[in-house]
């Protein structure tokens, strides 16, 4: 048998082997998985599958590719595949750079694919990739067989052993844990799918424009940076309206772009499939670009905006306050992601308070409105979103308790829920139906990139709120899934289901 190091191999090398194995007539047995606290369950699971055949082939899922929520993999790819090697009942280790294992089966073509009983029904199964594993297997000729042994958590002993989450944290997760399963809330936002929503804001294009620090300028004090390269994300109500269309099955975009530089064509390319784009377009304005400049570890030099500061010309603007007022009341809920760069008039603003069933809103501050954009400018809203020094504007407090200001800003709009999010602090969610104010602590283990976290709060919690969800789960949600965004550079990609019910299952376990 080889040594543990002569076990690992390439993949170039596992279908070399494989093949060779082949010639010999030996019977090949594949198992797959994240691997990431090796117990007893993986190597029962392991033992029973090395008895199937002659030779037993394990792949583990690359660390790019754990998708069980921030801070997994708590152990490298490199180490999740030495633990493996070194068991007795494994022959050969490879690293697999994919999402499922369907590549991998093709490589090897093994006689037998083994996993465990929980992945018996295709259902429990969140990321459906057991039926394309079954599928691939039986192509080649193989099959796929269930172990019925012994089956522990990863989940379970490396939240409650492992530091990942704060002794609040994990206090919280029991507390949510007596009262929903993972099963239930899965439920829950799957019966959301067929809701009518609309997404009215800004479309953005955020520029990520990466650099190396060379040091200080020769003339100046200014930085001197080494450019090496650049990405585009679609932001903004963009961003929103994919969170969303992941979710739901009919989604209606709202925007308005330039004339001439509109970007049109990169938007569509980005945008769900689930997503109906109306577009309003301004000859004297650009769609709008923010371009950061950042460096390796997305650590912002400066940033340029690329946008006109006027309102919509008065034209444009009665033509979108006219869509607005004849459609609007089709939709069950209506999201204002309100970036304060120009497209959402005063005349808008009336329009959609006056016609939306539920409206969920949040205005944000940015380098681009300087303070000037408050929440105060809607005389209603079902459900406002801000963040603390948000909320401390609009009620221009800087001392009193962020509870008794969002109380007063409900009040205020007649809202029905406000959230407050309060960053490493978790967030708040103030219940006017009930009177109950719900508190939760941050989910997120490391923090990627905060761009776009809180648009994807306002999504998931919205949804939930707007879909007659319980405030306490809204809460719950929405911070998951800001968790995991947090986890993306930018608007790389939404938070898409399958992440968010695994998480949300890892949370619960």
């Amino acid at each position: 048998m080889p040594t543990t190091n002569a076990k690992i191999l390439s993949l170039e090398d596992l279908a070399s082997k494989a093949e060779e194995l082949r010639q010999q007539e030996k019977r090949i047995i594949l198992c797959h998985g994240t691997f990431d606290l090796l117990h007893i369950g993986h190597i029962r699971h392991l033992q029973n599958a090395r008895e199937e055949g002659d030779v037993l082939i394990t792949t583990v899922t690359g660390d790019n590719y754990v998708n069980k929520g921030p801070g997994r993999p708590v152990f490298p790819e490199h180490l999740r595949s030495e633990n493996l090697a070194a068991l007795a009942c494994v022959d050969f280790v490879a690293i697999n750079q994919a999402i499922t294992a369907t590549n991998i089966i093709s490589l090897v073509k093994p006689d037998a694919y083994v996993k465990g009983k929980e992945y018996q029904n295709d259902k429990d199964d969140l990321t459906g990739n057991i039926a394309f594993e079954r599928d691939a297997v039986e192509q080649h000729g193989g099959e796929l067989i269930f172990t019925e042994d012994i089956t522990f958590s990863s989940s379970n002993l490396l939240n409650e052993n492992f530091g990942i989450f704060s002794g609040e944290t994990k206090s919280f997760l029991k507390s949510i844990q007596k009262q929903y399963t993972d099963t239930n809330l899965i439920q829950m936002l799957k019966n959301l799918s067929s809701l009518k929503v609309l997404v009215v804001g800004d479309a953005i294009i955020d520029e990520y424009h990466y650099t190396s620090l060379m040091g200080q300028s020769g003339k100046g004090t200014q930085p001197s940076v080494k450019y090496l390269s650049k990405e585009q994300f679609a932001g903004g109500a963009l961003a929103v309206a994919n969170h969303l269309a992941g979710f739901v099955e009919n989604v209606t975009l709202v925007t308005g772009l330039g004339k001439d530089d509109n970007h049109e064509d990169f938007i569509r390319s980005k945008l769900n499939k689930n997503i109906t784009p109306k577009f309003f377009y301004f000859k004297d304005a650009p769609t709008i670009v923010k371009r950061r400049f950042v460096d390796e570890d997305l650590v912002k030099h400066f940033e340029v905006y690329i946008y006109n500061e006027q309102p919509a010309l008065e034209e444009r603007d009665e033509e979108i306050c006219s869509w607005i007022e004849k459609n609007t009341q089709n939709f069950d809920i209506v999201f204002v992601p309100d970036f304060g760069n120009g497209f959402i008039s005063q005349n808008m603003v009336l329009a959609l308070c006056e016609k939306g069933k539920f409206l969920a809103v949040n205005t944000q501050i940015n380098s681009g409105n300087r303070g000037y954009h408050v929440i105060n400018r809607y005389p209603r809203a079902d459900f406002i979103s801000l963040n603390g020094p948000e909320l401390r504007l609009a009620t221009h407090n800087r001392y009193e308790t962020l509870e008794k200001l969002a109380e007063s800003v409900a009040n205020q709009l007649n809202a029905q829920y406000i959230a407050v999010t309060r960053g490493s602090k978790g967030a708040i969610l103030l219940d006017g139906e009930s009177k109950s104010l719900h508190s939760i602590p941050v989910l997120s283990t490391k923090v990627l990139d905060r761009v776009g976290a809180g648009d994807t709060f306002l999504s998931l919690a919205g949804l939930c709120l707007g879909g007659g969800i319980s405030s306490d789960i809204a809460l719950f949600v929405g911070s998951a899934a800001a968790a995991l965004d947090v986890q993306i550079v930018c608007n790389r990609e939404p938070v898409t289901p399958v992440n968010l019910f695994k998480y949300l299952t890892t949370l619960l376990k």
